[in-house]
């Protein structure tokens, strides 16, 4: 399956592709465009669309995409994965809704690493590392 976003990935853009490579669909491609562009290539790509404004798998009120894929795919069961939304939310938003202290944490960490990485799947890949240790804990569960 194609799933398509916005390019310039950050925080919830980098997350999403690691929840849904590693819970939802291992063998998903994703699709990296300008903002104007995503519901037109996800259209003709047949790409699902994540964080972008009015799709079901964006934001709604204060929660993040990653949270709508955790609810979707019936992923809100595993505690460990469920935190870890709460962290990707207080990233990626002005973190009221959970006032997750870690947020602040993970938006800070990857900066260093990819500041002169220009390809989204690349800082995907180079970020994936901060998110990758959870993995194994968020199995368990």
């Amino acid at each position: 399956m194609k799933w398509i976003t916005r390019e310039r990935v950050k925080v919830d853009r980098v997350a999403c592709p690691w929840l849904i490579k590693k819970f939802v669909d291992p063998e998903a491609e994703f699709l990296f465009v300008p903002a104007e562009k995503v519901m037109e290539v996800a259209k003709r790509e047949q790409a699902t669309p994540f964080d972008v404004p009015n799709v079901e798998f964006g934001h709604h009120g204060k929660e993040c995409s990653f949270e709508a894929i955790l609810k979707k795919h019936k992923l809100a069961s595993n505690p460990a994965l469920v935190l870890l939304g709460k962290i990707v939310n207080g990233a990626d938003t002005d973190n009221t809704l959970w006032n997750q202290p870690e947020g602040r944490a993970l938006t800070l960490l990857p900066k260093g690493s990819v500041i002169s990485i220009k390809d989204d799947h690349e800082v995907n890949k180079a970020e994936w590392i901060v998110t990758t240790p959870c993995m194994p804990i968020a199995t368990r569960w």
